[in-house]
């Protein structure tokens, strides 16, 4: 297949060299986060169901779920939900399937509901999926003809969308530290530690010159936490864990602070009764959070695509961003590569392994120049992924792959 492949190389100055860098990632508990999570798991539900049932997946894209905080009344020790946190899982599915005349129907309320309560069960340890939120759906339906599934597996499926997909490698290293400082305070190991930190988490990383500064928000759990001055001391004892952690992986000094928009002497703190900050009124949507490598990062290009709840066996925006990655990544292995950057970009109708354009766009180190046997070289990688795009999609349905 002869794919348009356009490699050509930057003449600017990778981020790393850069004066100023800023990285974000919000954490499992964060309402972004758990908005995106809800979608996918919704997806994955459909797939599930659909396969069982049917032996192949049908079009849906359920990427707009909304988290509407609720209200709580907090204080040391304890605290109770006053109003419960509304969640409204959205988008379209194939809701009807004519199966030899005969029309079936899936039920996708249920599918719906029960995805986003097994994954508040299992992710936000004191989130109460039946008494703290409120599940709802709205959710656009349509039919289809069943074909066989010989047809349906020998089938090269088409773009469902004109869109893009965009990744880049190698991660900095403020990239890689607000990426683990996350992971770390969200591992089992240091909520056996300190239960006392939650699930809601938002790292924010600052570098000026050579100087790293995270800014971090831990929803703190009421129950295990007493007094005033019980707070404080776990705040400063999760400080000290993260910087020895950074320090041994990265030996690099980097400087931690943790919820300063605390106000200790009029007793306003991150206190919550759940560990999310949307119990008290914080909002969450599908696609507003992490990008498909699970970070925020302004100083580089990103799609605003959702990867989260869209259909994998079809939608670019979910297929392209994860494909971009991996050839990003690739190519970042090869000699002389500083930065590089993939942009894909599909054309509705059109076999999603043939996409209407890639770009490859490369900063170069300074002993190297972009030559033919370079070029070659990128597009066998590129050729490569999308002749296997359908161990993406497995891996996909297989949770192989980090989304947001």
């Amino acid at each position: 297949m002869n794919r348009k492949i356009v490699v050509e190389e930057l003449h600017s100055q990778a981020v790393k060299n850069q004066l100023v860098e800023f990285v974000e990632r919000k954490g499992t508990g964060h309402p972004d986060f758990m908005a995106d999570s809800l979608s996918e798991e919704f997806s994955l539900s459909l797939c599930k169901y659909y396969m069982e049932k049917f032996g192949q997946i049908f079009h849906h894209n359920v990427d707009k779920v909304l988290i509407v905080g609720g209200q709580t009344n907090v204080r040391f020790g304890g605290g109770e939900v006053v109003a419960p946190i509304y969640i409204l899982m959205s988008g379209r599915v194939t809701s009807e399937v004519i199966n030899n005349n005969v029309r079936e129907y899936i039920p996708v309320g249920r599918i719906a509901i029960e995805a986003a309560k097994n994954w508040i069960k299992n992710n936000i340890r004191f989130l109460d999926p039946e008494h703290h939120v409120i599940v709802d759906y709205r959710i656009g339906r349509g039919s289809v003809d069943l074909v066989s599934i010989y047809e349906y597996k020998n089938k090269i499926k088409c773009a469902n969308d004109t869109s893009f997909g965009v990744a880049f490698a190698p991660l900095t290293t403020l990239e890689k530290i607000v990426y683990d400082t996350e992971r770390f305070i969200n591992s089992t190991q240091l909520k056996k530690e300190m239960p006392e930190v939650g699930e809601d988490v938002k790292v924010m990383g600052l570098r000026i010159g050579n100087e790293i500064k995270l800014i971090i928000a831990v929803a703190m759990i009421s129950r295990f936490i007493y007094d005033l001055s019980h707070y404080l001391s776990i705040k400063e004892e999760l400080k000290n864990k993260i910087q020895d952690y950074l320090v041994k992986k990265y030996e690099v000094p980097v400087e931690v602070e943790i919820n300063t928009a605390d106000k200790p002497e009029i007793n306003s703190i991150y206190l919550t009764v759940t560990g999310t900050s949307a119990e008290m009124g914080d909002d969450g949507e599908t696609g507003r959070g992490n990008r498909v490598n699970g970070l925020i990062t302004p100083s580089r290009p990103m799609s605003l695509e959702a990867t989260a709840g869209k259909n994998p066996m079809s939608h670019v925006g979910k297929i392209y961003n994860v494909i971009a990655n991996k050839i990003a990544n690739k190519i970042a292995e090869m000699k002389g590569i500083e930065e590089v950057y993939v942009k894909i970009v599909s054309q509705i109708g059109k076999p999603i392994d043939d996409p209407y354009l890639t770009n490859i766009q490369l900063i170069l180190e300074k002993s190297y120049c972009l030559n033919n046997s370079m070029k070659y070289e990128i597009e066998s990688i590129v050729n490569e992924e999308f002749n296997q795009i359908e161990k993406i999609i497995e891996g996909l349905l297989e949770r192989k792959f980090i989304l947001f």
